[in-house]
């Protein structure tokens, strides 16, 4: 059985490999086969690969945190599953290989849709449903302000929000993203260029509408800018750091508007107990078109290399694991 492996963290270019497993075993009782047909590469893969993620499995070790696939066989006692149906594979079960065994607790027969798209189900919509969570007060035509917006989290939160009744401010750092994400229900896209310039351009949009939410991906000085855009009493909920640099605030808004700054992990314990019912609510957005995002490339597992050099190149980037794209 193929499937990509590391045997030491370090740069994924470095210390990825092919490897032929044995075959993993009959699923025990409570357990389902799954044959993997699609495996999205995050950035969140690259940092379990360096081992600077809070995830870090024993050596060796196949990676790969989400996916989708068919169940191929059931253990005893599964009785809401059959052959056949397509399940998300388990976070964290290490999706880059064709066939896993994982428990089927947990696990529904997904909606039929675009497979590459239910692929990446399991991370990022339930991530952007929960964030619009961390607001105790948030109400149906409030503006939620948000920085990384084309990413997988910034395109599920801009469709569940709408879905909730609620506005969007959503940075970006390249202009043609802007009608990019007008296009799929951005309610105001802004170039992310720092200053009080941005800041008065959604002022002069919005007037004195509440902006409670801020969601922040990006750390640095860009949550700076979003911290600078909630009401008083607003929250900063921090989710990546994709600058690299701690987060920074005006030192005003923390002790004027008195923002209220926390951290999210989909992965916290507190956090994953709520996984499925973020799950029920952003399926039939994926399944209907109303979450998609674009996928720049799809490569064979075989080609591991070019596909993790894609990704770091920028772009979304799929493993089709079975062959059937």
């Amino acid at each position: 059985m193929r499937a990509v492996q590391i045997r030491a963290f370090g740069e994924p270019g470095l210390v990825l490999e092919l490897a032929d497993l044995p075959e993993p075993p009959a699923p025990a009782a409570g357990e389902v086969l799954i044959g993997v047909e699609h495996a999205p590469i995050n950035m969140n893969d690259l940092s379990l690969i360096r081992g600077v993620y809070p995830v870090r499995p024993s050596l060796p070790s196949v990676v790969g945190n989400e996916g989708v696939g068919r169940v191929l066989a059931t253990g005893r006692g599964v009785d809401y599953l059959k052959v056949g149906d397509r399940v998300l594979v388990p976070l964290y079960s290490f999706s880059w290989r064709e066939r896993l065994v994982a428990p089927a607790a947990g696990l529904s027969a997904l909606p039929e849709a675009d497979s590459r798209q239910l692929a990446m189900l399991g991370i990022n919509p339930p991530t952007a449903a929960l964030l619009l969570n961390e607001s105790i007060d948030l109400r149906p035509g409030d503006w939620v302000a948000q920085n990384a917006a084309n990413s997988g989290v910034g395109r599920s939160l801009i469709a569940i929000a709408k879905a909730r009744g609620l506005k969007t401010i959503n940075f970006v750092r390249r202009p043609e993203l802007v009608p990019e994400l007008q296009a799929v229900g951005g309610d105001l896209v802004i170039l992310d260029q720092g200053g009080a310039r941005a800041l008065d351009e959604i002022r002069a949009t919005i007037g004195d509408a509440r902006v409670p939410l801020g969601i922040d991906g990006v750390a640095g000085k860009a949550s700076a800018t979003i911290a600078g855009v909630l009401s008083k009493c607003g929250t900063l909920v921090v989710y990546a750091r994709m600058s690299g640099e701690p987060v920074t605030i005006a030192p005003m808004d923390l002790i004027a508007k008195r923002v209220i700054v926390r951290g999210f992990f989909l992965n916290h314990p507190d956090v994953e107990l709520k996984i499925p019912s973020a799950l029920r609510e952003t399926a039939p957005l994926v399944a209907s078109g109303a979450i998609r995002v674009p996928i720049a490339a799809t490569y064979r597992l075989t080609a591991f290399r070019q596909a993790v050099a894609h990704v770091q190149r920028g772009g979304k980037v799929m493993f089709d694991v079975d062959g059937a794209i």
